[in-house]
């Protein structure tokens, strides 16, 4: 008799430099930004921006923002999704589970958890990338990386990726106890969600029949033509916080960070909004940042330092920022859900 072999899981998460000196910086650049689904522009173009003048100029930079969130154990990022996975081990049969972890970009790869699965001889996969909302520059590199690595193999097991969660009860309930610890005891003017931020262009190419409007009044609700549209899923999820927290809608607001270039991006931008916030005279603002799973750059260093100067210079008094899931064990619950839900 032959016996069932095991399904494995691959959470996925963006990518770090392997340490804050500027040549691994600068190596995580090109490899992030030569990614033709976050820079979507033809290859050459592409590679003469990258490495011409991207890298070269933001490595010193973005070498000293790291050093800002680098600890004894490394890169929060992935030492948190170390965490997560050594948790989600923990609450899966091994003998039926094969759990691995890979970053999209530098280390470990994806090419590394896909082999470990491969040498386990798993009879089935399932991939998380671990962004809640669906964007082709994030969760669909992942899903085209890892269609891009097994297509040479002699035997491709069944494989299920899974899109977004952004509305999984247990990642909403997840959110909801960190965010009322940190809101323990404390009154604010206002609430203010953070989601990465993506070009125009890439929200119009990934709607229904190219067609979008970019406007609140399209993003107001989940539809079939819309239910794939990244800004469409950070209102959702915005919406879906708020009820879920009981925060008051007139004090909730929804915005984008962390542009790069001069063409337009999905707004409104997160500074425009802060300054926003403080003319009309908001003095307490809590900030979230629903679009990652796990602190990071973007929410220790540019939410949680970067806009509450910005904040501050504007007349603001106090700035809070909600910490990321990391390893939270309903978080770690969720994500159990998921793979259960789809083995």
């Amino acid at each position: 008799m032959i016996n069932k072999a095991k399904t494995g899981v691959l959470i996925v998460n963006l990518g770090t430099p392997d340490s804050t000196a500027v040549p691994h910086v600068r190596k995580y650049l090109r490899e992030f930004l030569m990614d033709e689904r976050v820079i979507d522009i033809p290859f050459l173009s592409r590679w003469f921006l990258v490495n011409g003048i991207i890298a070269p100029f933001r490595a010193p930079k973005s070498a000293a923002e790291y050093e800002k969130l680098w600890t004894e154990r490394g890169s929060p990022l992935l030492f948190h999704t170390e965490d997560l996975k050594t948790k989600l081990s923990q609450q899966l049969d091994s003998k039926k589970y094969h759990v691995e972890m890979a970053m999209r970009y530098q280390s470990p790869s994806i090419e590394e958890g896909l082999k470990s699965m491969q040498d386990a001889k798993v009879q089935k996969i399932i991939v998380l990338p671990l962004f809640p909302q669906y964007a082709s520059a994030t969760n669909g590199s992942v899903i085209h990386k890892v269609m891009e690595i097994v297509q040479g193999w002699q035997v491709v097991p069944s494989i299920n990726y899974i899109a977004r969660f952004m509305d999984h009860p247990l990642f909403l309930e997840a959110w909801k106890e960190i965010a009322d610890e940190t809101m323990k005891g404390k009154e604010y003017d206002a609430y203010l969600f953070s989601y990465h931020g993506l070009p125009e262009r890439q929200i119009k190419k990934a709607s229904c029949n190219g067609f979008c409007q970019l406007n609140d009044k399209c993003c107001s609700n989940q539809t079939p033509s819309n239910q794939y549209c990244y800004r469409a899923q950070c209102f959702y999820t915005t919406r879906l916080l708020t009820e879920k927290l009981g925060l008051p809608e007139d004090k909730v607001h929804t915005a984008f960070q962390s542009r790069l270039g001069k063409d337009p991006w999905v707004q409104p931008y997160t500074e425009d909004k802060i300054n926003e916030l403080s003319k009309a005279g908001a003095k307490k603002v809590l900030a979230f940042s629903p679009a990652f799973v796990a602190d990071c750059l973007e929410t220790t260093v540019e939410v949680g330092e970067e806009y509450k100067e910005v904040f501050e210079e504007a007349g603001g008094e106090q700035w809070d920022l909600v910490p990321s899931l990391n390893s939270n064990d309903t978080w770690v619950d969720c994500i159990k859900d998921i793979v259960l839900q789809n083995t």
